[in-house]
């Protein structure tokens, strides 16, 4: 088969990746002159199978409207004239139920440790160097209310296989030293020595490169300009080159759309409504100042929801969500605010280990934002789609780099005819995916 992929994060690279395993021809279509120069740039750097939780849940509601004023809270909601921001903050408040929660992270874990063990293999296969780390992640607290809640998230993680531990204080400073300039507000932690973390912009780039040598057509500097359907198929997709504003008309044999945020638009334009919204969110990668003290272990802070993570001589901390439209601006009052709380923490954190000095300063943070592209329930969609021909593998939220690798692959698979080996239902699938998701369970129960 011919297939199209449309958008080339890391969801997008590693389904062209996939299908050409499978002895497909493959186009890989994106707008940017490189892949993964949007979304996955600069995230948060984790595999965090152990973390594979939804935003929704019990407390969400009330936490987001107290954090509605707070211009560095971890969940913003920035309320827009936009009908489609509505809609999506209703289906996420049906979302926020104990049953929900419950069901929706039995999936986003069972995508999360699927996808690892496919990352393992496709790293094995090609090679690809990207400043891996298999140290684990470790999660940190520093309020006592909230270190005595962990435990019932780690219990949580553990019925679904993850082995994530709590731990005391001095354990937490064993597995992660870096931490003793604030071991006296340490409360304990959580860890799981199976996660790891590495930079998904130097991986996706180095598999798109990989797919172009097994035949791959990487068409990057091009801007897709609309899908023609034709008799309720997608019979071709208009691009247009940003070079010199030449158009093609490309016709496959299947056409997927790994768009991220932009998915909703795109599909919208043929009359497909999807619940995907973004999220915004900031990182910020620092140089080293003094690495020995540097931590190691790639880190959650509880007290701000950002995550940690070395990569060679930078530090790359991330994190919070901001729901206000496709808004990339970094100069906003917002946006300022929340890059600054970033550095705060760090130099609160690791005082003196990395160059936190703001450019008015003298120093050089390299901070950056993207759209997360989030469903009410953090389950990303993968599977058909109404129109014949089409195709969808996008909605991942904050787990785009955890839930790559496998959301690639298994869509591979679906387009193949093959039946992915995964308890979770996928779009289009129905009543033979729920009958997938109950077989692969009980399977893995009878394991």
């Amino acid at each position: 088969m011919r297939v199209v992929v449309l958008g080339a994060g890391i969801i997008g690279t590693s389904t062209a990746w996939h299908l050409l395993q499978r002895g497909h021809e493959v186009v890989l279509v994106d707008r940017q002159p490189d892949a993964a120069l949007e979304t996955s740039f600069a995230n948060a750097a984790q595999i965090s199978v152990s973390y594979c939780e939804p935003w929704a849940n019990r407390q969400a509601p009330l936490k987001a409207l107290k954090w509605m004023f707070d211009k560095q809270a971890p969940l913003l909601w920035r309320p827009q004239l936009d009908p489609a921001q509505w809609r999506w903050l209703l289906q996420f408040l049906g979302q926020c139920t104990d049953r929900a929660f419950e069901r929706n992270v039995a999936q986003l874990v069972s995508l999360g440790a699927f996808s690892h063990a496919t990352l393992k293999q496709m790293v094995a296969d090609t090679g690809i160097e990207y400043q891996r780390s298999e140290r684990g992640i470790a999660h940190v607290y520093t309020d006592a209310k909230a270190f005595e809640e962990a435990g019932a998230a780690a219990e949580l993680m553990r019925r679904h296989g993850v082995q994530r531990r709590v731990v005391s204080r001095e354990e937490l400073l064993r597995i992660e030293p870096a931490l003793q300039a604030v071991a006296d507000r340490i409360a304990g932690g959580t860890y799981t020595p199976t996660d790891e973390h590495g930079d998904a912009r130097v991986f996706t780039q180095a598999l798109a490169r990989r797919c172009a040598e097994r035949g791959a057509q990487l068409l990057f500097g091009h801007d897709i300009e609309r899908l023609e359907v034709v008799g309720g198929a997608v019979e071709r997709v208009h691009v247009r080159a940003r070079a010199d504003g030449r158009t093609q008309a490309l016709q496959a044999d299947a056409y997927v759309v790994a768009c991220g945020s932009y998915t909703t638009p795109l599909l919208a334009s043929v009359g497909i409504r999807v619940p995907i919204y973004p999220g915004k969110g900031y990182s910020a990668t620092l140089a080293l100042r003094d690495p020995a003290r540097a931590p190691q272990v790639s880190l959650l802070d509880d007290g701000r929801k950002i995550a940690i993570s070395r990569l060679g001589d930078r530090l790359r901390v991330a994190g919070t969500i901001e729901l206000g439209g496709f808004d990339l601006r970094l100069d906003t009052p917002v946006a300022r605010a929340r890059c600054e709380m970033l550095l705060q923490r760090i130099e609160e954190l690791f005082p003196g280990v990395a160059d936190t000095r703001t450019p008015e300063q003298g120093g050089d943070p390299q901070f950056w934002c993207g759209l997360r592209p989030a469903t009410p329930t953090n389950i990303p969609l993968i599977g058909r789609l109404p129109l014949a021909r089409l195709w969808i593998n996008a909605g991942h939220g904050t787990l785009g780099w955890t839930h790559g690798a496998g959301s690639g692959r298994a869509l591979a698979e679906l387009i193949s005819g093959e039946r992915p080996a995964i308890a979770m239902d996928f779009v289009g699938f129905g009543a033979d995916a729920r009958q997938r998701a109950r077989s692969a369970r009980a399977a893995s129960a009878a394991a």
